[in-house]
């Protein structure tokens, strides 16, 4: 019984600092994961930040009466049209 009782109070003594030190660790690591959650967190709303400011300049300039998407549409379909017909090689046998 003495031996038992010996054997459990070293496993005591060298087991208590052991876990100590684990949960230290653990506590340390959890904390440096929630740091770089909050960091990522952040640049995320930066991030849709930077992209609602961007929506809302568009909004604004497709809804201003002085701009025309359909015109400018257009006029870059028919320009690459125009490109298309000059690039394209021309036909053999024509002069």
């Amino acid at each position: 019984m003495g031996e038992l009782i010996g054997l459990v109070s070293v496993v005591l003594i060298f087991g208590i600092p052991l876990v100590a030190i684990w949960t230290k660790h653990r506590k340390e690591m959890m904390q440096m994961q929630l740091q770089a959650t909050a960091e990522k967190a952040a640049q995320y709303a930066a991030s849709n930040q930077e992209l609602e400011d961007r929506v809302r300049v568009l909004e604004r300039i497709v809804t201003d009466k002085g701009y025309d998407v359909a015109t400018q549409i257009e006029a870059l379909r028919d320009a690459r049209r125009i490109e298309a017909r000059l690039d394209a090689p021309e036909p053999e046998g024509k002069l």
